[in-house]
């Protein structure tokens, strides 16, 4: 896969796997997040394997569906947005693409016309 130098460092945590949930890539923050559960060793696992239920079967079900599922979460004292979307090449499904965010506990909200 091609890596595009600036997602490499970036701050959020981004990895992406193919139309089976096999992990392709991940970025420098994503190793970290996933450092105890292998960081980069899970390159060339299956995502759904890293899952527990009922997460696991959610997980299946939005790429099965080609859905994007947007959530947040709280871990270890971070609030984080959870973003999780299908890619495509050359116009077909591919996989999906998931990017943590750290954000703050207090995220202003803005309505602009």
């Amino acid at each position: 896969m091609n890596e595009c130098t600036w997602l490499k460092e970036f701050s959020a945590a981004i990895s992406i796997c193919d139309k089976q949930g096999v992990l392709l890539d991940m970025n420098d923050a994503a190793e970290i997040v996933f450092e105890e559960d292998g960081g980069r060793e899970l390159l060339g696992r299956n995502i759904l394997d890293c899952h527990p239920e009922p997460a696991r079967s959610k997980l299946a079900h939005i790429m099965d569906a080609q859905e994007v599922n947007v959530y947040t979460i709280e871990k270890n004292g971070k609030k984080k947005l959870i973003y999780q979307a299908p890619w495509y090449k050359e116009g077909e499904f591919a996989g999906f693409v998931e990017f943590s965010v750290d954000i703050p506990f207090n995220l202003p909200h803005f309505i602009r016309s």
